[in-house]
């Protein structure tokens, strides 16, 4: 039974993914992001994306069987990068600085397929729009301990919900993962979707897609 390899620990990637009938695979890519500072935050993203899938197949010859697929998730600040949190007070001083302002997040990932050499790189960018935020209001979502592993110190998915005024692009970049484009890149790769309510993992269908950078 065929089967997508997710190299992230990412909650929300794995469930967007099984939300359309994936049989997913989770499999930590080992990659420890490190500041790149000749890069802007898009471009960020994406180097951090293809490092995690490289290091996810280094010396694992079975995950060249299967497609593998790696993402990064980066809050862009009027160009500066917003990685995530230290602590709860470093969290708050991201909220403040988001706080009645338009930000940018850029998801970027990288992926892999049998038979294939090279990988397939792709990126999205939703604008994100915060109310003016109260600091009691931000005291009480950093208590919910929601922000410590996410860029920019929040997750839209969740508490974090009511902090958003407003989106401009796709909601799944947001949450970690451009859902869209990653299904349209499997199709290149030849792979489709399962059929609604039959559970089960996509398969090979024909593709002339012989190409990947």
């Amino acid at each position: 039974m065929s089967s997508i390899v997710l190299a992230s620990l990412s909650p929300r990637r794995y469930e967007l993914l099984r939300s359309l009938g994936l049989d997913v695979e989770v499999l930590p890519s080992g990659y420890h992001e490190r500041p790149l500072g000749d890069l802007n935050p898009p471009e960020l993203a994406s180097r951090h994306a293809e490092a995690k899938l490289r290091a996810a197949l280094h010396g694992r010859a079975a995950l060249r069987a299967v497609p593998v697929l790696a993402a990064d998730t980066v809050v862009d600040l009027d160009g500066v990068a917003l990685g995530k949190p230290r602590d709860a007070a470093d969290a708050a001083a991201m909220l403040e600085r988001l706080s009645g302002r338009t930000h940018q997040v850029h998801t970027a990932f990288a992926l892999s397929a049998p038979n294939r050499t090279g990988t397939l790189v792709g990126r999205e960018t939703t604008r994100v729009r915060f109310f003016s935020l109260q600091p009691a209001e931000i005291a009480q979502y950093v208590a919910t301990g929601e922000p410590f592993d996410k860029a920019g110190a929040y997750g839209i998915q969740g508490f974090a919900a009511s902090l958003v005024e407003s989106i401009d692009g796709d909601f799944y970049t947001v949450m970690g993962l451009p859902l869209g484009r990653v299904i349209r890149a499997l199709r290149r790769l030849g792979f489709a979707l399962p059929k609604p309510n039959e559970g089960l993992p996509f398969s090979r269908i024909g593709t002339n897609a012989d190409s990947l950078r």
